[in-house]
């Protein structure tokens, strides 16, 4: 029997938030994207939950509310057609989990993509929005033009966090070639 519990960032992600979210949670989804995790995000939560989305690409907020409509999940999320830089316009309550896929859209115009300055501005904004004992995860892709500089980026912030404050962890495959993803996770103490 195989071991399939390292698999990649992307599917360690899901599973922190199957493990964490608990039905009445309130969650950001900073990059909708496709609208995987926006989907996942509003069954855990639950009827009595919320869900918030954002994605610079008004394509994107289209496809993630076609799946939503079709799941019957559509009341569940506020899915909002501007950046994650611009979360604190639109949110003033204590979230449980906030999640980042950094990079651009799959499938998608490769041009628009995420900033290190953009992101990091928005981690900044997110971190003073997360509950106590609430999850942040960034998925960082490096792979792409930018994309290693938004890594090192995000990287850095990450640690200069007060760990009196934060507990932040890397999830990185270190043998891997071709500069496979990163998951980070914080959780604020």
């Amino acid at each position: 029997m195989a071991f399939k519990h390292f698999i990649n960032p992307v599917a360690t992600a899901k599973k922190i938030m199957s493990h964490c979210i608990k039905e009445g949670n309130i969650v950001l989804d900073c990059t909708v994207g496709n609208g995987n995790d926006t989907l996942l995000l509003a069954r855990l939560v639950g009827q009595t939950g919320k869900v918030y989305g954002f994605d610079i690409q008004s394509i994107a907020i289209q496809i993630t509310e076609e799946k939503l409509i079709k799941e019957g999940l559509d009341k569940r999320v506020i899915l909002i057609n501007d950046s994650h830089e611009n979360i604190d316009q639109y949110i003033s309550e204590k979230l449980h989990l906030i999640i980042y896929n950094l990079g651009y859209l799959p499938g998608g115009d490769k041009r628009i993509k995420t900033s290190a300055v953009t992101t990091i501005n928005s981690i900044r904004k997110a971190l003073t929005l997360l509950d106590r004992n609430g999850l942040l995860l960034v998925t960082c892709y490096r792979g792409h033009e930018g994309g290693e500089e938004e890594s090192k980026a995000v990287r850095e912030m990450l640690q200069s966090l007060n760990q009196r404050e934060y507990n932040v962890l890397e999830f990185n495959f270190l043998n891997h070639i071709n500069k496979p993803p990163i998951l980070y996770g914080i959780e604020k103490l």
